[in-house]
């Protein structure tokens, strides 16, 4: 390395050290404190119940009347007829008789087929409630004649801490 070159780092190191800043913590008067807010929306479930009223099938069919119709006809059946007669008499005369036993038992119910039953109904649905919450605090404070203003997170007090940086200005 020639001497010049030495020279010339030599200087650099040394104008990189003297332009060195110096920092050090003081503490600076609060002037006042407002706290910031932000509104969230929260979700929430509302429900309710109310009555409502159905129709519901008034009392159901009744199949006694084509059982017994059947019965009955089945009996009267196998007394007409002979051999396999009978035996097909017996079967016409068993779904006939069917057929007039569940008419005559089921006919008043054709006129009022439903009747009305009320049972409660519960229905829900996603409301949104709008709540507002601290977010932080804008913080007015002096430091040294003069005003400044910073967001925290949290309440200073009566003083705030300030990194204080000194380094000399360009000649």
């Amino acid at each position: 390395m020639n001497r010049s070159s030495l020279f010339v780092l030599l200087a650099t190191a040394t104008a990189a050290i003297g332009a060195q800043a110096h920092t050090y913590t003081d503490n600076a008067r609060v002037l006042g404190v407002e706290a910031q807010y932000e509104n969230v929306s929260v979700p929430r479930q509302e429900c309710r119940a109310e009555w409502v009223s159905e129709a519901r099938p008034a009392g159901g069919r009744n199949y006694g009347g084509a059982v017994v119709g059947g019965l009955a006809g089945a009996l009267l059946g196998n007394q007409v007829g002979r051999g396999h007669g009978r035996e097909a008499s017996t079967a016409v005369g068993a779904v006939v008789g069917a057929l007039t036993g569940d008419n005559i038992a089921n006919r008043g119910r054709w006129e009022q087929p439903y009747e009305p039953v009320a049972r409660e109904v519960t229905s829900c649905r996603t409301v949104s409630d709008v709540q507002s919450r601290i977010v932080g605090y804008r913080v007015d404070y002096e430091y040294r004649g003069q005003r400044f203003s910073t967001l925290m997170q949290d309440q200073p007090g009566a003083y705030v801490p300030v990194r204080v940086s000194v380094e000399p200005v360009g000649r």
